[in-house]
């Protein structure tokens, strides 16, 4: 999954949430917040997210410093659950290789599919080291992986690592130029073989 275009570094949440009351506060919060960005963009503000949630504005103020902060919640999210999808495809990973990397090349497609809240998030999320580390960590559980089916193929770690690593980027950036540029299903359909393909063709390549 490619790294957002993120802007500047934003303040955290103001303190976290302990009890139940609180963290239901917060999840209104940030489901109203998805819905005001998915409309209105970056130009949407903290009273119409504190409006759509049904709290003070001072209640949102507790949680969450501003509207930047609220993106990066909402990246976080995003992230969280992009990477358990990955890992219940992974967890449920078919024995016929070919099979699992076109599960995982799919829901790799449907987690980067455009939205409206996908391209706030993207576009003018705040970049912060809690928001690099979980993108770094979702595109590394995925090279990890490669590199694990490679190591069991005899390839040396450090070298299969490296090439894990390579093949995520690559297969992220045919995601994104390639297979989310489809005309129609029938062409998705195709496009998304061809990732299969590829990335089956480099991965022969590199235990030879």
């Amino acid at each position: 999954m490619s790294a957002p275009r993120l802007r500047q570094k934003a303040r955290h949440p103001r303190r976290m949430p302990r009890q139940d009351r609180a963290h239901a506060t917060v999840a209104f919060v940030l489901e109203a917040a998805a819905q005001v960005f998915a409309e209105r963009g970056y130009a949407a503000t903290t009273n119409e997210i504190a409006a759509r949630a049904g709290v003070s504005i001072g209640s949102l103020y507790q949680y969450f410093a501003d509207k930047d902060a609220l993106l990066v919640a909402l990246a976080e999210r995003h992230l969280a659950e992009a990477m358990a999808q990955l890992q219940a495809v992974l967890a449920d990973a078919p024995t016929d290789r070919e099979l699992l990397i076109e599960r995982v090349i799919e829901a790799v497609v449907d987690l980067n599919r455009p939205s409206a809240l996908h391209t706030v998030l993207y576009q003018a999320a705040p970049r912060t080291p809690e928001l690099v580390a979980v993108l770094d960590r979702l595109r590394d559980d995925l090279a990890a992986t490669v590199a694990a089916l490679l190591v069991l193929d005899g390839v040396e770690p450090q070298v299969a690592q490296r090439r894990g690593h390579a093949l995520v980027v690559a297969v992220d950036a045919a995601v994104h130029e390639h297979v989310l540029a489809a005309h129609d299903p029938d062409d998705e359909r195709a496009r998304i073989a061809d990732v299969v393909t590829l990335t089956s063709a480099t991965l022969a390549a590199y235990t030879r």
